[in-house]
């Protein structure tokens, strides 16, 4: 049977200052006024930052559904192609993608496990070798968003997707790798057989000392615009409100993150 690593996306592979990369070129190019897509996003950041509990989350999560609703799911893509680079331009850690080289080079499967919509993680994905992405899923009908989802890829959620990746591909489980930084991708983790903890927070810290993982602390992040070299500008149609509106919808959902869905910690916050 094979094997396979399994990566987290956000401060795993991205690195911890991806959510401020993700949201200064907006502000400094003045997309935040230029659209109502992109104010929104803008508020759903500012929102996202100060806490938000399970059912605040859920509202955002809607949010960002009916705004993509009747989207082109391939012209949506595209967009978001070209203003990971154009735009955004997210750091991402070095030894992330070692690691990855390195499971690839000794036969394991390589996949990115994000709660963030496919339209996000697979156009950042393909800068990181030969990966497969398993990632949250908007209903699609006709080639346009119905702004519902098929499938939300999160806590409990990760380790079924993995099973059911595992049973088709003969993957075993056992002999596989997961990464994360957070608690809330504990399924995910405990369904493998080596689990490792990458810039760990507290909670996950504490259970993999109780329970031996490994813990890794990546500190090298690099801009994806410095590893591709020199990128070419957005062909005209891309640019303007079409491209601050995908942006925004990249925003939105990369901050996005189960992590903020914890009452108490928001309670101690606020």
């Amino acid at each position: 049977m094979k094997a396979a690593a399994f990566f987290d996306l956000d401060k795993t592979v991205i690195s911890k200052s991806s959510s401020l990369a993700l949201a200064r070129p907006m502000y400094r190019a003045g997309l935040v006024n230029r659209s109502a897509v992109v104010r929104g996003a803008y508020a759903q950041i500012v929102y996202l930052l100060l806490g938000a509990d399970e059912k605040k989350l859920e509202r955002l999560k809607e949010g960002m559904l009916s705004l993509s609703k009747g989207w082109d799911r391939e012209e949506v893509e595209d967009v978001v192609r070209q203003a990971l680079v154009e735009l955004i331009d997210p750091f991402i850690y070095q030894e992330a993608l070692d690691l990855m080289e390195l499971h690839r080079s000794e036969g394991r499967l390589v996949y990115i496990v994000s709660s963030s919509p496919e339209e996000v993680v697979r156009p950042l994905a393909e800068h990181f070798g030969e990966v497969g992405v398993i990632a949250t899923r908007a209903k699609i009908e006709d080639g346009k968003y119905t702004g519902e989802l098929e499938f939300y890829c999160a806590g409990d959620g990760k380790a079924e997707a993995i099973s059911e990746l595992a049973a088709r591909r003969g993957i075993d489980l056992s002999q596989s790798y997961a990464y994360s930084d957070s608690i809330s991708d504990l399924p995910m983790l405990e369904i493998v057989g080596n689990p490792v903890a990458v810039n760990p927070d507290r909670d996950l810290r504490k259970i993999a000392a109780e329970r031996e993982w490994q813990v890794r602390d990546f500190r090298r992040p690099i801009s994806l615009r410095d590893r591709l070299g020199n990128v070419p500008k957005p062909p005209p149609k891309l640019t303007g409100v079409v491209l601050a509106g995908a942006a925004g919808a990249v925003v939105g959902w990369m901050l996005i993150r189960p992590r903020l869905a914890r009452p108490d910690r928001t309670a101690a916050k606020t």
